[in-house]
C-alpha cells in the first residue's frame, strides 16, 4: 500500500524557515514524478515545485527563489526547504507522486496533472 507522509510543518514568524519532509513507502517501483502543492484557506490547491527521477526540477508560479525541492533516494524521502517565510505562505502543504505505470511527463506540479498518490498534508502557519 502506497503511503506518503508529510511532516515538518509548524508555526513560524515571518522570515523564518522550515524544511518539510515527505516519506514515501509501498511503491513497487519508484515514482517518476513527485511534487509539492499547497492549499490556503478558501483557495484552490496550487502546485509549487516538482522533481523527476533524474533530478530535473520545475517550479510553478513566482515562488522559486524561496522554495527548494530535494530528495533522498536512499531514505525514499522528498523535501521542501522554504526560506524567508511570509504570512501568505500559510497553507496546508501536500506532497504527491505519480505511478511508474503512468508517469507524468513532463513532470510538473500542476493540478492539470493527475497525481494518484497524495499525503495527508502538513500545516504551515506564518505569523507577522
Amino acid at each position: 500500500q502506497v503511503q506518503l507522509v508529510e511532516s515538518g510543518g509548524g508555526s513560524v514568524q515571518t522570515g523564518g524557515s522550515l524544511r518539510l519532509s515527505c516519506a514515501a513507502s509501498g511503491f513497487t517501483y519508484k515514482p517518476y514524478c513527485m511534487g509539492w502543492f499547497r492549499q490556503a484557506p478558501g483557495k484552490e490547491r496550487e502546485g509549487i515545485v516538482s522533481i523527476d527521477s533524474s533530478g530535473s526540477i520545475s517550479h510553478e508560479g513566482s515562488v522559486k527563489d524561496r522554495f527548494r525541492i530535494s530528495k533522498d533516494n536512499v531514505k525514499n524521502t522528498l523535501y521542501l526547504q522554504i526560506t524567508n517565510l511570509k504570512p501568505e505562505d500559510t497553507a496546508m502543504y501536500y506532497c504527491a507522486a505519480d505511478s511508474s505505470l503512468r508517469p507524468i511527463f513532463p513532470c510538473r506540479a500542476t493540478m492539470d496533472n493527475v497525481f494518484p498518490y497524495w499525503g495527508q498534508g502538513t500545516q504551515v502557519t506564518v505569523s507577522s
